[in-house]
């Protein structure tokens, strides 16, 4: 879940089968959910990373405290973005955090890296860093 609550951003990712599922509650308290699935290399366009990217990015703020609340819904799963320094676990029926500053915009590539079953590859994560002004657009 990805909750804004007084410039703060907090995003929570229950983790579930091969893919990422994301939701968020504005300013507004209006709820928003998203799963995140891996492109397959048929749909790829040019410049696009085979194995990487999804079909829905998290976009965050850039020069925002972030907190993501990580868990899983099904096995042990990894929520890994090394470009962010990024790597926390995910288990079933817990929560864990990790905390990201982001100064600059751009998009940041991670995986599961736990090796949590036979569609373990298929678990990419994109996070989108906009300006502040691009995001609350």
């Amino acid at each position: 879940m990805i909750t804004i609550i007084r410039n703060f951003l907090a995003n929570k990712s229950p983790i579930a089968h091969k893919y990422m599922n994301h939701d968020f509650t504005n300013e507004d308290d209006e709820f928003i959910e998203f799963d995140s699935y891996i492109v397959p290399e048929s749909d790829l366009e040019q410049g696009q990373f085979r194995m990487l990217e999804v079909d829905n990015r998290v976009i965050i703020p850039e020069l925002t405290h972030t907190r993501i609340v990580i868990s899983a819904a099904d096995v042990i799963h990894s929520y890994a973005c090394p470009s962010l320094g990024i790597k926390a676990d995910a288990y079933p029926g817990r929560l864990n955090q990790a905390s990201v500053y982001i100064n600059r915009p751009g998009t940041f590539f991670g995986q599961c890296s736990e090796i949590c079953g036979i569609l373990h590859s298929s678990m990419p994560i994109a996070i989108q860093s906009v300006s502040i002004r691009d995001f609350l657009l």
